[in-house]
C-alpha cells in the first residue's frame, strides 16, 4: 500500500536521479550527494546516525556519512529508493519517522532549482503533513519569544507556543511544515503584531 512516506522517496529518488549528484539542496552547505548519503546513513548506518543528534558522535558521523557519499550515484540513489532492511525501525514505523523527512528533503531538492513553484494541494498528502506538523510545532518553536499559532488557508488551525502574544503562521500544511523546520522558502504569511512577526521571522527554528 502506498503512503506519502513512500511517494516522497519515490519522488525524491526520481529528482535524484534527473539532476544528478552535484546540484545544491536548501541543507547548507550539501549537495544533492551529500544528502542522499545523510538518507542513507540514518537508515542503514544506526552506528553512525547517532551522531545527527549527539554531538560528540558527529566526528565518527562525518567520516561514514564521507564514506557513503563516496560511492557511485546510481547505486547511492538505489540505497535510498530501497530504504532500510524490512526489520528496521525506520520500515516498521515508516509513515511515523519517514512522511516529514522525505516531504521536507525532498523540497530541499526541488527548491534549490530555479523557477520552482509549490506542487499543487494533494488532500492525502496534506492531511498527512497536517498530522506531522501538529506533532512537531512545538519542538520546532520552542525557542519562540512570543505565542506561535499555525493555521491553514481553510481556518484549521493549532497552537504551537503560548506567549504574551501570538503570530499566526498561514500557510498549507507543507508550507507551515516547511516553514517549522528552518526552511526560508516555505510560502507563509504572518498574522499579528509587527515586532512579534519580525520575532518569528528571525527565529532559529527546527532541531
Amino acid at each position: 500500500m502506498t503512503t506519502v512516506a513512500r511517494d516522497e522517496r519515490a519522488q525524491l529518488c526520481d529528482l535524484f536521479a534527473e539532476v544528478g549528484p552535484d546540484q545544491p539542496t536548501l541543507c547548507d552547505g550539501w549537495t544533492t550527494r551529500d544528502l542522499a548519503a545523510h538518507l542513507v546513513v540514518r537508515e542503514r548506518r544506526p552506528d553512525a546516525a547517532f551522531g545527527i543528534l549527539v554531538k560528540p558522535l558527529a566526528g565518527y558521523l562525518d567520516g561514514v556519512q564521507r564514506k557513503i557519499a563516496a560511492k557511485p550515484w546510481d547505486e547511492l540513489v538505489h540505497l535510498v529508493r530501497t530504504g532500510p532492511p524490512a526489520f528496521s525501525p525506520y520500515a516498521l514505523l515508516d509513515t511515523l519517522v519517514n512522511t516529514t523527512e522525505f516531504f521536507v528533503h525532498h523540497e530541499d531538492v526541488r527548491r534549490a532549482q530555479p523557477d520552482w513553484q509549490p506542487r499543487p494541494a494533494d488532500p492525502k498528502r496534506d492531511a498527512a503533513l497536517w498530522t506531522a506538523v501538529a506533532r512537531a510545532g512545538k519542538l520546532m518553536y520552542r525557542n519562540s519569544p512570543v505565542g506561535v499559532a499555525l493555521r491553514t488557508p481553510a481556518g484549521r488551525e493549532v497552537a504551537v507556543k503560548r506567549g504574551p502574544t501570538t503570530v499566526s503562521v498561514v500557510g498549507e500544511p507543507g508550507e507551515l511544515l516547511l516553514h517549522a523546520f528552518g526552511r526560508d522558502q516555505a510560502v507563509v504569511d504572518y498574522d499579528g503584531e509587527q515586532a512579534a512577526i519580525g520575532a518569528v521571522r528571525g527565529l532559529a527554528r527546527g532541531l
